[in-house]
């Protein structure tokens, strides 16, 4: 305990500001210390006390900001396969919102999106299990399992007073981030991205170089609804792919290895031909990266609705104890010098998804037919 109290101490000094003397950090100390005592002798049940302060280094990160957590040694491990394209679940991007489990967005053609779960739904309960209190990646924990199992989700979704339930039967998550096919009469090039990991921008330039071909290509309809975000790099680079010069994104943190700009080189890969691109209210991080940038520069028109408006870079430190800790070191800054956080890229043109129903790509696709007609007009 003493040790603990000791490395609480520095973490105290870490995250406190200069306004805090030494004796508010001992006497913040010994409260928790007195805290720990008490819930040693009085409470109801027996504690775990590595678990209670496991917990506690958990709620100095998550006070930070919604994705800053702790992971332990087992979840570390398991949140290594998250950008590699391929790992167990639901297919599904969740966050955090005044401490409860918000739905980023659910991944084409997974069992979330197919089961019906939807951008802006609120997670209440995983099994039996009450997901108010218990962290993001708790949660995310809860939500894996073997292949082929079901688990039940409970969802509070806006303007329906009841709660809805899922089940849903876990599958190994491939995500293939890139499809493309002709659409229109004007012969326009629709490609879909569906996350930005390792190998998008591969998937997207071959895309490109296979419309590049047919003589009457018209112009672009570039689709990221329901993209979650996901690697940085990856949205500097398919967002150069359509700039001759100019800034991508900045970010800015503490470190001054953290404050850095990303411009555009020299080369629009389809030579200035009109861009469309659809965003919503689950385009997310980098999808507001590229989203954003191709708006400052009036490269292209957005047509959509708001998008989700993460606008932060987490690092993910390992820990000595073989866990590790997700950790927000920097922010995005827009070319125009806007902040993303909390606030998203408002579309040049707001066209709501229509219908409980919806779906991309299907008949009732609003936002696709007004893309469509637009390069019509």
């Amino acid at each position: 305990m003493k040790n603990f109290l000791l490395i609480l101490f520095f973490a105290l000094n870490f995250f406190s500001s200069t306004a805090y003397s030494k004796n508010d950090l001992y006497e913040k100390i010994d409260l928790f210390g007195d805290v720990l005592e008490n819930v040693k002798k009085e409470y109801v049940d027996d504690v775990d006390q590595a678990e209670m302060i496991e917990a506690a280094i958990n709620g100095v990160l998550q006070s930070l900001d919604p994705y800053s957590a702790y992971m332990s040694p087992e979840l570390f491990k398991e949140m290594q396969t998250d950008t590699r394209g391929e790992f167990g679940g639901l297919g599904i991007e969740i966050g955090m919102e005044a401490g409860v489990v918000k739905v980023i967005s659910p991944i084409d053609d997974t069992p979330a999106a197919k089961a019906g779960i939807k951008s802006g739904d609120y997670i209440v309960k995983i099994g039996k299990e009450q997901v108010q209190g218990k962290s993001l990646l708790e949660a995310v924990k809860l939500m894996r399992g073997p292949v082929g199992s079901p688990v039940n989700l409970t969802i509070r979704r806006k303007n329906i007073k009841k709660p809805l339930e899922f089940e849903i039967i876990r599958e190994i998550i491939q995500v293939q981030s890139v499809s493309s096919r002709i659409i229109g009469e004007e012969n326009l090039g629709y490609i879909r991205l569906k996350s930005f990991n390792e190998n998008s921008d591969e998937q997207f330039l071959k895309s490109i170089r296979k419309f590049e071909k047919i003589e009457k290509i018209k112009g672009y309809v570039l689709d990221l609804r329901n993209n979650p975000g996901g690697l940085l790099t990856q949205a500097i680079n398919i967002t150069d792919f359509f700039l001759d010069d100019g800034e991508i994104v900045s970010t800015k943190g503490r470190k001054i290895s953290e404050t850095r700009k990303f411009f555009a080189r020299q080369g629009d890969e389809i030579k200035g031909k009109p861009i469309v691109v659809l965003i919503n209210n689950g385009s997310a991080s980098a999808s507001e990266i590229f989203a954003g940038a191709l708006k400052d520069h009036k490269r292209a028109v957005i047509l959509g609705a708001n998008s989700y408006g993460k606008g932060s870079v987490q690092s993910i430190i390992p820990l000595n104890n073989g866990g590790g800790m997700r950790l927000t070191i920097s922010k995005y800054y827009l070319p125009s010098g806007k902040s993303i956080s909390e606030v998203g890229v408002t579309p040049d043109i707001i066209v709501d998804e229509e219908g409980e129903d919806f779906q991309i790509n299907s008949e009732k696709d609003n936002q696709l037919n007004y893309a469509i007609k637009l390069f019509n007009s």
